[in-house]
């Protein structure tokens, strides 16, 4: 957990939220009248998180605490991963899977992440655990805190119901009695029919997830490596075959194979009809690669250490003594010999070559912690507006999704004028507010010279046209009565300014664009659209 803890809050301060992040900002720092509404047009699925964002907003409205839920589920993450291993093996396995979950890289990715992932993570971490003391205690009482848990997990998320999916594969290995499925099964059942409405709510806002495509074998590649402490070389693959060397481990591999690949499998096969998939929505399984990979290195350690004392000979109470394994009998009395020494040295051993591996992938690590790692830095474009913007300047987002870098970051637009908004976002339940119809949208236009355009990397491609018909009024409207004579593009976002060509001028849309010495062009790769989810 120490560890854990030591990488999440390692540049948590990067300078920048990205879109999602920027979304739970604005949305936690509201009402809660105002959250409630929201919650009925958009984003149910992640009420119960914003309404608790609220709460610890209301500390601190900053960058930092934003993110410090995530660090601290994380870090609560890795100490369940290693009483899993504990509870299952032993200590020494616990202490390795506690630590591989803490370096490897997708864990500090989503633990650095203004959103709900790890602490979904570690209300899946914490019900697998309960599971097994629910199992072990047999008794009706036991299962209402692995009710609890899972329930609010899945409000969390509702994507997390999977994992009860995962825990039935694992009751069905372990072959549990016929009372134990009854415990579970009620528990179970009080969760789905506590999900219910959300999830009825939440289909009819399917569309902020419309960008999703069906995953192909190029995803599942992209998880296992995602999922590994190293995502590529020796450490990739002995990882693989140590989590095939993991499954010896019966007990472990019924509770870690079930979780690591039932809510995957079941998401990317759903999704081959319905495209739900992204790797954050299945972070949660990450737990049991871990604990794989653990028990596969405890096996090879295993192996070591019988090697190690296998045909030694030692003399005990004056008699020598012929060692094949570690306990020996004598005199009716079984004899441990140099047990604790053995187990303290693989334990140390293992610990170091977890902390080589981290250090082999520290490059990954640091250039996780750059904002300019995420799909866009909003702080760049409050930075930008900063700069070029004059006051009263009118300013159009394009498409309006853009206005996210001014509701997050307002002291860059706070004296300019929104001319194509309506109504605020938390006036009107949206994300990012209602904006003018079309004729409205014309009449503003025509009454200004310049105005400046705030754009993400394509929005202004004439080849790819929205079919939002508010934005098609906007490009028709640039593309017909004004000229570009800047223009400054940073981290995917492009800054235009528009102006109105006067007599003798160019025909509208063809001036030539200036650039500022700091402007660099943007990628041609295009980033896929932030998830709402």
């Amino acid at each position: 957990m120490a560890a854990m803890l030591g990488i999440g809050l390692w540049g948590l301060d990067r300078g920048g939220m990205w879109g999602d992040e920027s979304v739970t900002f604005q949305v936690a720092r509201r009402t809660v009248p105002q959250i409630w509404r929201l919650l009925h047009d958009v984003d149910a699925v992640h009420g119960l998180y914003y309404l608790f964002m609220h709460a610890v907003l209301a500390v601190h409205p900053g960058e930092v605490v934003l993110r410090l839920p995530s660090v601290c589920a994380a870090t609560v993450t890795a100490g369940l991963v290693a009483a899993l291993g504990v509870r299952l093996v032993g200590p020494r396995i616990g202490l390795w899977a506690g630590l591989l979950y803490a370096i490897t890289p997708m864990t500090g990715h989503y633990a650095q992440e203004g959103r709900s992932y790890a602490l979904v993570a570690a209300g899946v971490a914490g019900a697998t655990l309960l599971l097994l003391r629910a199992v072990d205690a047999a008794t009706a009482r036991a299962w209402w805190p692995y009710g609890t848990v899972v329930a609010l997990t899945c409000l969390l998320h509702e994507l997390a119901v999977l994992v009860l999916c995962a825990h039935a594969v694992t009751l069905a290995l372990t072959r549990v009695p016929r009372r134990v499925w009854s415990g579970w099964g009620c528990a179970a059942a009080a969760v789905v029919l506590l999900l219910l409405p959300l999830v009825w709510v939440s289909q009819g806002q399917a569309g902020q997830v419309a960008w999703l495509a069906p995953p192909g074998w190029d995803r599942v590649e992209r998880l296992a490596r995602n999922f590994s402490p190293g995502p590529d070389g020796a450490v990739f693959w002995g990882s693989l075959l140590l989590m095939a060397l993991g499954l010896r481990e019966r007990r472990l591999a019924a509770v870690a194979l079930p979780l690591l690949l039932v809510p995957p499998g079941i998401l990317m096969t759903v999704s081959q009809v319905r495209p739900l998939y992204h790797d954050r929505y299945v972070l949660y399984a990450l737990a049991g690669g871990s604990l794989l990979v653990a028990a596969g290195a405890g096996r090879v350690a295993g192996a070591l250490g019988r090697m190690r004392f296998a045909g030694r000979q030692v003399r005990i109470a004056g008699r020598r003594v012929r060692i094949g394994r570690r306990r020996v009998r004598i005199g009716g009395r079984r004899v441990r010999i140099g047990g604790r020494r053995v187990h303290a040295l693989l334990g140390v051993t293992g610990v170091l070559a977890l902390t080589v591996t981290f250090l082999h992938h520290l490059p990954v690590h640091r250039q996780d912690r750059s904002a300019a790692q995420r799909p866009d830095n909003l702080a760049v474009v409050s930075a930008l507006a900063v700069r070029q913007m004059r006051p009263g300047d009118p300013v159009l987002f394009v498409p309006s999704v853009g206005r996210l870098a001014a509701l997050a970051y307002p002291k860059g637009f706070q004296r300019v004028r929104d001319i194509a908004l309506r109504e605020s976002a938390p006036r009107s339940g949206t994300l990012w507010g209602r904006e003018a119809t079309p004729g409205e949208l014309r009449q503003r236009l025509a009454s200004v010279d310049r105005v400046w355009v705030v754009a993400e990397r394509d929005a202004l491609d004439p080849r790819r046209p929205p079919s939002d018909p508010v934005e098609r009024t906007k490009l028709a409207v640039l593309a017909e009565e004004f000229t570009v004579r800047e223009e400054h593009a940073r981290d995917g976002v492009t800054l235009r300014l528009y102006v109105r060509p006067s007599a003798g001028d160019v025909s509208p849309g063809t001036a030539t664009t200036a650039r500022l010495p700091e402007s660099r062009p943007a990628s041609p790769t295009a980033r896929p659209r932030p998830a709402r989810w």
